[in-house]
């Protein structure tokens, strides 16, 4: 067996044979965020913006200050009063996915929530480029990080997703984690063009008043989406008992039956979920929520199916 079947097989590496076949159920997110465009480039997604573009719209009757060269001479003739023909402007929407591979994500009851993460990023970066659109990645661990430029390219998505994987095999090695949220999210400022829908994949651990900073910076020229990642143990503690716990260096007891203990994990993990709904709320940016014991496909089928097509994130 060669090295790249034993990343596959590995549980808590992200596979690689997984990554690719969600390129056709990606194929069916067929309702993926149709944003107002803003940005001046050809492309597969309508804006509201009308002007002189490649799709014809409609005509109606000319107006000081249209342009002379799209007045409709056949139906000026007919009607004896001047219309012009109005065409519906397509701007490309690049699609940006920031995946957050740090320590942390390095946990699962289930599944690890490092490969539920990788998982959701592969989705996305397909279900992009079925969009015709173009597609890049960021991807952060512990010590470092890898880019991936934004190209209409399924060597783009290959390339994303061999770091995915990469980055999922290095938790398996416990570093201590160099980068914030916050830095991630000031890297993906840096990283994003104008009019570019971004995806943050995290669990969010540390999200804060910085963070909530650079987001709003973020989402002044980007179209925002969150989708966060955590395992049922972070929403309430396992039954009563004495659990040994490690981070990758020590280990610990923790005794699960402490009513208070249970109450403080509890109310933590409520609390950072409405920070990041509140921001979400102020931001109009998409928040999905993903428990690692899901689907991947079906939460992002639910928001981006047939059924839901049109609606935004």
């Amino acid at each position: 067996m060669n090295q790249s079947s034993d990343q596959d097989s590995h549980p808590a590496i992200a596979s690689l044979a997984e990554m690719v076949r969600l390129r056709y159920a990606a194929r069916e997110l067929t309702g993926f965020p149709r944003v107002q465009a803003r940005q001046m480039m050809a492309g597969g997604h309508r804006s509201s913006f009308r002007g002189r573009g490649m799709d014809f719209d409609e005509v109606r009757i000319y107006q000081p200050g249209d342009d002379v060269r799209t007045i409709d001479w056949r139906v000026t003739a007919k009607t004896q009063v001047p219309h012009t023909k109005i065409f519906r402007e397509e701007r490309e929407r690049p699609v940006l996915v920031v995946c957050d591979l740090r320590g942390p994500m390095f946990f699962g009851s289930q599944r690890l929530k490092s490969v539920v993460a990788c998982e959701i990023a592969a989705a996305l970066a397909w279900a992009g480029l079925s969009a015709n659109d173009r597609v890049g990645g960021l991807v952060f661990g512990a010590q470092q990080q890898a880019e991936v430029k934004s190209r209409r390219s399924h060597h783009a998505v290959l390339q994303y997703i061999h770091q995915l994987q990469d980055f999922s095999q290095q938790l398996l090695q416990p570093a201590p984690d160099q980068f914030s949220l916050a830095h991630i999210l000031e890297e993906a400022r840096r990283f994003a063009l104008p009019g570019t829908t971004v995806f943050i994949v995290s669990d969010f651990h540390d999200f804060d008043d910085a963070c909530e900073r650079q987001l709003f910076e973020l989402a002044r020229h980007s179209n925002l989406n969150f989708c966060h990642v955590f395992d049922s143990i972070e929403t309430e503690l396992p039954p009563a008992a004495l659990y040994a716990v490690s981070d990758g260096q020590q280990q610990s007891l923790l005794n699960t039956g402490d009513n208070q203990l249970r109450s403080d994990f509890e109310q933590a993990f409520i609390h950072r979920s409405q920070q990041l709904k509140r921001a979400s709320q102020q931001l109009s940016a998409g928040l999905l929520p993903f428990n690692s014991a899901d689907s991947v496909m079906s939460v992002l089928a639910q928001a981006y199916g047939k059924r839901r097509k049109g609606r935004r994130s």
